[in-house]
């Protein structure tokens, strides 16, 4: 009888331990299928995301073309004309008030307020205060007429 028990206990351990195999391999299986689920998942991400590079890859691409497009529209334009021998009352109004002399409005006429500004120009610039335009003052002032304003 204690063969026979001894029998029976072997063939308990046996068999407990291909269950134990079967059950580990089964973890080991669902475990790699949620990785690769994972990795599925991570996959589509990239695709999306490759997808929403490209379409701001095109939008990109559109606004450079716009871009271009519009500074070729403005460089065909002339906004203030180049000035040959002497300047207009209006280019000088513009350089004026680039340089922070003149307020009033750019209309092109000489009143008053664009002879004090030519004359407090000249004064800052060491020379004769006289409200005219000769060709020191446009020397200094033409400077301002292409001159950004911030």
């Amino acid at each position: 009888m204690s063969r026979k028990a001894i029998g029976f206990f072997v063939l308990f351990v046996f068999l407990f331990s291909l269950t134990g195999c079967a059950t580990s391999r089964k973890r080991k299986d669902l475990e790699i299928q949620g990785l690769k689920n994972q990795l599925s998942v991570l996959e589509a991400q990239i695709q999306a995301k490759d997808e929403e590079n490209s379409g701001l890859r095109e939008n990109l691409a559109k606004a450079l073309e716009q871009k271009t497009e519009l500074t070729k529209a403005v460089s065909k334009k002339k906004v203030i004309g180049e000035v040959k021998s002497r300047p207009s009352v209006k280019q000088v109004q513009i350089a004026l008030q680039k340089a922070g002399y003149y307020t009033g409005v750019i209309d092109g006429r000489k009143g008053k307020q664009t002879r004090d500004a030519i004359k407090a120009f000249q004064k800052a610039n060491n020379l004769m205060a006289d409200g005219k335009v000769g060709k020191k003052t446009w020397e200094l002032l033409k400077e301002y007429l292409y001159k950004k304003i911030k």
